[in-house]
């Protein structure tokens, strides 16, 4: 069986050199790298004034907010979100979360597809990553230009 306990997953921690308020502790806990074969999770911390960044990832996501006070940003549309919420992200639709709350905001994510590339906007420094390969058998990073067309 596999199971994951939040509480003691190892989050990496991401800041942008570009855009000070883009940080985040996050962490892949469940992909097909740990043996799933249709399904893959996200789990991230925000502090009060930061955000993820914006992006797409090629599977549809639930962000399921755990704690907290967000703003989700899907497409076009933005909405204040609250723990016990979730958000539904389309696969390829352009999407943020930010804290708007006083206190951390943790969330979940599941993805549908054990394997995940997530293309973001901005990258985090100059001529930095912004492709992402989640579930990879090793971890890939790509900045946009890199990226097979």
């Amino acid at each position: 069986m596999q199971a994951v306990d939040l509480r003691d997953i190892e989050l990496m921690e991401v800041e942008s050199a570009l855009d000070p308020s883009r940080r985040v502790r996050v962490a892949f806990p469940i992909s097909s790298a740990t043996g799933t074969a249709a399904s893959a999770s996200v789990y991230f911390e925000l502090e009060p004034g930061a955000h993820v960044g914006v992006h797409t990832d090629s599977a549809e996501e639930f962000l399921i907010v755990l704690e907290g006070t967000g703003e989700g940003l899907v497409g076009d549309e933005t909405a204040r979100v609250e723990a016990g919420q979730i958000v539904v992200v389309p696969a390829m639709v352009r999407h943020d979360m930010t804290n708007v709350g006083e206190g951390p905001l943790r969330v979940l994510g599941t993805f549908a597809g054990s394997t995940v590339v997530a293309t973001f906007e901005e990258p985090v420094a100059p001529d930095g990553p912004q492709v992402f390969v989640i579930g990879g058998p090793m971890p890939i990073v790509l900045p946009l230009a890199a990226a097979p067309a």
